[in-house]
């Protein structure tokens, strides 16, 4: 992942834009510290901030083909003359192949932006469920259309600015917005229509499990493509430590080919004695990573809030809370060298793994919140997974939402998903991930790992962290304020002081009422007799598991 910026349409001098261009592509160069890129042609400009995974030597972008007539930035080989090793630059061909159909080409994560202009049209794309961030913007005055990785680059000059949607694509041709000028959804997987047509019917529970399991084997292996040292965030939660395990498992391959193999770093952080930290290091003795575990302090925590919303672009509370120590730890991971990690994102919202699952009244309930969580996770788990690593130059990849094994996981009946309902009872939420990998014979995990109840982030690293927030909320933000909350925040009024806080930090960023529209908050179901607070420590279901534990 990259920093791209890109304007087409404007109506200044073409020199003093550039120089406007490049300062705005400089608010993302935290994305891609490595190299920096113009193209201009005519009205049109595009500014590329380079991070280097893959040709690590010729890879500088924005890249164009052999008579410059296709200009491409990218934030992600029938013959054609490369000009590099870059695996970006294989768009170029396929649109010249494909033309705008080219993102049905395409498995991985990425956004981009091209312009072809022999034909006077750019294209912009975003991958399937939104990994990779891509905004975009309209300026009135000369009806210019705008798109970069991240809103900082836009909100001063845009009268209007949207989250770019996951797994669609936009074409039009610069200046004239009546030229058509269109939106289309490429991805529409088959599991999108389960709203309405009910569910698909895996009922073969030996397939069932062996599918999951190569599937998602398939999808670490294609994200192990790497020039630089990578490694795993390992929180000793279910998802990292299966990710962790297959690529330990894939390391161990790769060395009995070749009779050598890079080492697999792994990273954990979190308060002092927190059940991350004790989880992750029994993890990685388990899996033998080269284990890094880092601490942070509540004042340290506290201290980065303000410059995690800077980047994050967002005041939803459990994605600040969550970030914080993600943000903490990627700095760490970025000193020591490593430049990409595997994560485990999606996996809650594939398999209703959030403990306000457990109240859900029905399979079909359970099913449907699934693919809306899924639909949304650029706004929230993704936006924070990309943002909160990219604030440092490192690129975070998450097996879980391959596309392949999104289909096989969303394949599975509704009801094997639910928790402690018939008619199969399983005891556990994301009972068939897990079973799935219970391989007692060549175990993945330690059981106690593999039968670890669901942590949310901002928990697991210390239950102190979200009681230290609130409590600072509580000195920041007054009653007096709380009073006004309505009369000053007429969108997302904010219902909590913590809610409050970060809502004045973003608005001190932010202060455009254009920058509102891509935020979207996270809130477990209140339909469902769920909390308010989207602490999964505040669900029933951990409460219940925590009193029979002192029990």
């Amino acid at each position: 992942m990259c920093g791209i910026f890109a304007v087409f349409g404007f109506n200044d001098d073409a020199l003093q834009f550039r120089k406007r261009a490049v300062a705005l592509s400089k608010k993302v160069r935290h994305r891609g510290p490595d190299w920096s890129g113009v193209m201009a042609s005519g009205s049109n400009i595009l500014c590329h901030e380079r991070f280097a995974i893959v040709g690590v030597g010729s890879g500088a972008q924005p890249l164009s083909n052999s008579d410059d007539s296709i200009i491409l930035s990218k934030d992600l080989k029938t013959p054609y003359p490369f000009k590099t090793e870059s695996d970006c630059e294989v768009i170029i061909p396929l649109y010249e192949q494909h033309g705008e159909n080219i993102a049905l080409k395409l498995d991985g994560m990425f956004a981009f932006v091209l312009y072809d202009q022999k034909n006077d049209v750019y294209l912009a794309a975003r991958d399937h469920i939104g990994i990779t961030t891509l905004y975009q913007g309209w300026r009135k005055s000369d009806n210019s259309v705008w798109f970069a990785s991240e809103m900082k680059a836009l909100h001063e000059d845009c009268d209007r600015i949207i989250a770019f949607p996951p797994g669609h694509y936009f074409v039009g041709k610069p200046g004239d917005p009546s030229s058509g000028r269109r939106m289309v959804q490429y991805y529409n997987p088959q599991f999108y229509s389960h709203l309405s047509a009910g569910y698909p019917s895996l009922d073969d529970e030996l397939k069932m499990y062996t599918a999951l399991r190569t599937t998602l084997e398939a999808a670490v292996k294609k994200r192990l493509m790497s020039e630089v040292p990578y490694g795993v965030l390992l929180s000793g939660g279910l998802d990292s430590s299966l990710i962790a395990s297959i690529t330990m498992r894939m390391r161990y391959h790769l060395e009995s080919l070749s009779g050598e193999a890079s080492p697999v770093y792994s990273f954990s952080i979190g308060l002092e004695g927190s059940p991350d930290l004790k989880a992750g290091v029994r993890a990685a003795e388990f899996l033998k990573t080269e284990h890094h575990e880092f601490t942070f302090t509540i004042d340290e925590g506290l201290d980065a809030i303000a410059d995690v919303i800077y980047h994050l672009e967002t005041y939803d509370v459990t994605t600040v809370r969550a970030s914080t120590p993600m943000y903490l730890l990627s700095r760490k991971i970025k000193a020591l060298g490593v430049k990409m990690v595997l994560s485990g994102e999606g996996s809650h919202e594939i398999f209703g793994g959030y403990l306000y699952f457990h109240d859900a009244p029905s399979a079909q309930s359970l099913h449907h919140e699934c693919i809306a969580r899924i639909q949304n996770l650029h706004t929230s788990d993704c936006l924070r997974a990309n943002k909160a690593t990219m604030a440092w130059g490192l690129e975070a990849r998450v097996p879980f939402l391959d596309k392949a094994f999104l289909d096989v996981a969303m394949a599975v009946p509704a009801n094997h998903k639910t928790t402690r309902k018939a008619p199969y009872n399983h005891h556990m939420e994301k009972y068939v991930i897990r079973k799935a990998f219970d391989t007692p014979e060549n175990p993945y995990l330690p059981h106690e790992i593999l039968w670890r109840q669901k942590e949310q982030f901002s928990d697991g690293v210390g239950y102190s962290w979200i009681d230290s927030l609130k409590d600072h909320a509580e000195e920041v933000v007054s009653d007096e304020h709380m009073k006004g909350a309505a009369a000053r925040y007429q969108k997302d009024t904010p219902t909590t002081k913590e809610a409050y806080w970060y809502r004045t930090v973003f608005e001190k960023y932010f202060p455009e009422p254009a920058c509102l529209e891509s935020v979207v908050r996270w809130i477990p179901r209140k339909d469902w007799g769920c909390a308010e607070d989207p602490s999964g420590r505040a669900q029933k279901a951990h409460l219940a598991a925590y009193e029979k534990v002192q029990q």
